[in-house]
C-alpha cells in the first residue's frame, strides 16, 4: 500500500502570516476530505522553511495523511488545498508501507 502524506502550510503565501485560527483550517481540510469521499487522518505540526531570499520562516504546518489513494486523487486534494489555503505550493511525500488491521473480539 502506499502512504500519501500532504503537508499544508498556514501562512498565506503573500503575508507571509497565519491569518485565521487553526481551527477554521482543520474545517476545511476535513469538509475536503470528506467531498472527495477520502479517508484520511491529520496532525498539527509546527515547521519553519527557508525561502529562496534566504528568509527564514516558522509557521504552522497540518500533516493530511492518506493511505492507499489514488495518486490523481491525491493530488486534485492538493491542489484543493493549496488554493484554499492560499498557497505558493503544498509538499506531498509517497512511501510504500505494510499495513493491516487488528480485530478483537469483545
Amino acid at each position: 500500500m502506499t502512504q500519501t502524506t500532504i503537508y499544508i502550510g498556514l501562512n498565506d503565501a503573500v503575508t507571509k502570516t497565519q491569518i485565521f485560527e487553526t481551527e477554521k483550517y482543520i474545517k476545511i481540510l476535513k469538509d475536503v476530505c470528506r467531498a472527495y469521499h477520502t479517508s484520511f487522518s491529520f496532525d498539527v505540526i509546527e515547521g519553519g522553511y527557508i525561502h529562496d531570499s534566504g528568509e527564514y520562516t516558522k509557521e504552522n504546518t497540518l500533516q493530511l495523511t492518506l493511505i492507499d489513494v489514488d495518486k490523481k486523487r491525491v493530488e486534485e486534494i492538493a491542489k484543493d488545498l493549496c488554493a484554499f489555503f492560499h498557497q505558493e505550493s503544498v509538499l506531498i511525500t509517497e512511501s510504500i508501507v505494510r499495513s493491516y488491521f487488528v480485530r478483537e473480539s469483545l
